[in-house]
């Protein structure tokens, strides 16, 4: 990891989409790392989800308080062995309403319930997509963790231009509610990890994205 010459500012990617480069320190990073490593590892595992259409998913995932299968909500894991989800830790709850409250500059009432952790390997991606299957307007919290990538951020209406192209690095944070609640989202590549940011945080390689939300679900 090394140190910017030329510090990345914050920047508003779309009405209520806020990126904050460096946002999670090193010890906090490596912290978090050693967590997603347990949460991967208990029960059945960490998995690629199954599409709709039998393809699986590039991404690997393993989830906290509800388990994702596309495009639905459980709490057990349904595509695997059956077994409740694991519990949704009330410290990162406590870390989703900082980062809320950071990124929109106020304090919020922001109480995240569900969390998607997905491992990108070299070559996995994420196509264009809607966080639409939870029941609230709550905003959705990202953090990235280890190699950069690039993220993909479009609009509300349709999968097609205008979008931006950011670089996420180990350590970001990124933020979308309000009118960009829906805006569909991707990340088209990963990009080489030249600064090794995986090794330094005890990743070992690839690139960890973990995804607040708040299911409006009972």
């Amino acid at each position: 990891m090394t140190f910017e010459l030329i510090p990345r500012d914050r920047r508003e990617l779309g009405p209520g989409a806020v990126h904050v480069p460096g946002w999670l320190d090193v010890g906090r990073q490596k912290s978090l790392v050693e967590r997603c490593r347990e949460w991967a590892s208990e029960g059945p595992g960490i998995r690629a989800a199954a599409l709709p259409n039998g393809a699986r998913m590039s991404v690997r995932t393993v989830c906290l308080g509800w388990h994702w299968i596309p495009y639905r909500y459980s709490r057990t894991r349904d595509d695997q062995d059956g077994s409740p989800v694991a519990e949704f830790p009330a410290w990162l709850g406590d870390l989703g309403r900082d980062a809320v409250a950071d990124a929109y500059g106020r304090p919020v009432d922001y109480s995240p319930d569900v969390a998607l952790i997905n491992h990108y390997g070299d070559d996995a991606r994420m196509g264009l997509h809607r966080d639409a299957d939870e029941r609230a307007p709550d905003p959705v919290v990202s953090l990235s963790l280890g190699a950069p990538c690039v993220f993909r951020f479009g609009n509300s209406e349709h999968r097609g231009r205008p979008w931006t192209d950011v670089e996420l690095r180990s350590g970001d944070l990124l933020v979308f509610g309000g009118e960009s609640r829906l805006a569909y989202h991707g990340v088209p590549r990963v990009l080489p990890d030249t600064d090794d940011d995986a090794a330094v945080i005890g990743l070992g390689s690839g690139r960890l994205n973990i995804t607040l939300r708040v299911s409006g679900l009972a």
